[in-house]
This record gives C-alpha cells, sequence and structure tokens, in this order.
C-alpha cells in the first residue's frame, strides 16, 4: 500500500490539522499519511492521541531542524465511526 503524502509546509497553518485530520478518517485500517512539516509535529501528535485513541500509529521519518516528516497509520477504525464515545468530551 502506497503511502498518502502530505506536504503542509505551503498550508496555512490554521488550515493544516483539518487538512490533515480529514485526509486521514479517509484513509482504510492500515493505510498511512506521510505528513512534511517545517516544524516539529507533537502538537498534532496529542491532537491525535485525544480525537483517534488507538486509531493510529505515529513514526518520525525523519526530525529537523529544517523539515520534520511523520508517518501515521491508521490501525483501527475510530471510536466516533464505530458510534461509541470516544471519552473526550467526558460523556
Amino acid at each position: 500500500m502506497t503511502d498518502i503524502i502530505l506536504d503542509v509546509r505551503q498550508i496555512d497553518p490554521r488550515e493544516r490539522h483539518p487538512r490533515i485530520f480529514g485526509t486521514f478518517d479517509r484513509l482504510a485500517v492500515g493505510a498511512a499519511l506521510e505528513l512534511d512539516s517545517d516544524h516539529d509535529p507533537r502538537p498534532l501528535y496529542y491532537q491525535f492521541g485525544a480525537e483517534r485513541q488507538g486509531a493510529f500509529a505515529w513514526d518520525y521519518l525523519e526530525k529537523g531542524p529544517a523539515r520534520w516528516r511523520v508517518r501515521i497509520t491508521r490501525t483501527a477504525e475510530n471510536a466516533r465511526d464505530q458510534g461509541a464515545c470516544c471519552g473526550h468530551c467526558g460523556g
């Protein structure tokens, strides 16, 4: 399976996370997104942990300083996709 490459370096910062999550949510289980960024996307990792807990794997391919590349693999369906509460809202 070929990774989808998403270079966010030229995307407006406020549009990056919605684009990344939209792309990830369209992946089949086992497929991966390769993210190309101009900074360490660690905050995105924490957001994935909160919103897609248990549904992704995160692997650094390149660690800066000018370029950061991460492979984000979909390992399972999201709890949200299965009609279950993700637990994030406390409900």
